[in-house]
């Protein structure tokens, strides 16, 4: 899909009574959500998240009965935000590792071999936890806490930016 489509059905958006729009066309996807009056852009991020979290479903896990994978899932969801009533916006539990830079994400040192960390892995402070491949160059980001993985909130292969949440470690 080309630039100047995205610009048009966002204009669209925006001039219509439509709050959320989703195409897809070939081999892409575009979803397109108006931004509801009254929330900070951290307050965006957040809804955001969830909604990512909530699209990806609940994780396979061989020999787990399904209710059971729903109930840990919601479990895990309901860790991951809580309202800090002080501060009026939702903030993640846990250490949160940052993308330091704007890149790509790799949970691997290549396409096909394991990746670096899982849900429940346990990582010491050095450990390196994915790829950030920036200009050629693959940077290795660290835990910077040693803990348990918790979550991992980016899809392997998908661009990041400065600053956002990759990974919760409690």
């Amino acid at each position: 899909m080309d630039l100047r489509k995205i610009k048009s059905l966002i204009d669209l958006v925006s001039e219509s009574d439509i709050s959320e729009l989703e195409i897809t066309e070939n081999e892409g996807k575009v979803r397109i959500v108006k931004a509801q009056a009254g929330l900070s852009a951290s307050q965006m991020h957040s809804l955001a998240a969830m909604q990512a979290l909530q699209l990806q479903g609940p994780p396979a896990m061989p020999g787990m009965p399904a209710a059971q994978i729903s109930q840990q899932a919601a479990h895990e969801s309901a860790q991951l935000l809580s309202l800090d009533a002080n501060a009026g916006e939702a903030k993640l539990m846990g250490h949160t590792v940052k993308s330091p830079m704007v890149g790509t994400f790799y949970r691997a040192s290549q396409p096909g071999a394991d990746p670096f960390v899982q849900i429940g892995s346990k990582v010491s402070e050095h450990d390196v936890l994915c790829l950030i491949e920036a200009m050629k160059l693959l940077n290795e980001i660290e835990a910077g806490q040693a803990g348990t993985v918790t979550q991992i909130l980016v899809e392997n292969g998908q661009p990041v930016e400065y600053g956002q949440p990759l990974f919760v470690i409690e």
